[in-house]
């Protein structure tokens, strides 16, 4: 059982799953924020759009890394 202010693992990578969702949306936003001419400095939506692909590919990684250990511990023999 975990105490108060104990962050499980499940809860760690809830928050990063929910970290790259936000990123992404505010690509999102900047993307029509430009269409829009509410952004007028393309750099801002190149950089937003960046953060959330950097975001992704490294919870991807962290993801494949899980499934490799997870894998190699069921192939141990007890």
């Amino acid at each position: 059982s975990t105490t108060t202010g104990e962050k499980t693992f499940g809860n760690i990578l809830m928050e990063a799953l929910n970290n790259v969702n936000d990123l992404q949306q505010k690509a999102s936003q900047a993307s029509t924020d430009l269409a829009t001419g509410k952004i007028e400095d393309i750099s801002q939506v190149v950089i937003a759009a960046e953060k959330a692909a950097v975001a992704l590919q490294l919870t991807i990684q962290v993801r494949n890394k899980m499934l490799e250990s997870y894998q190699e511990m069921m192939r141990m023999q007890v």
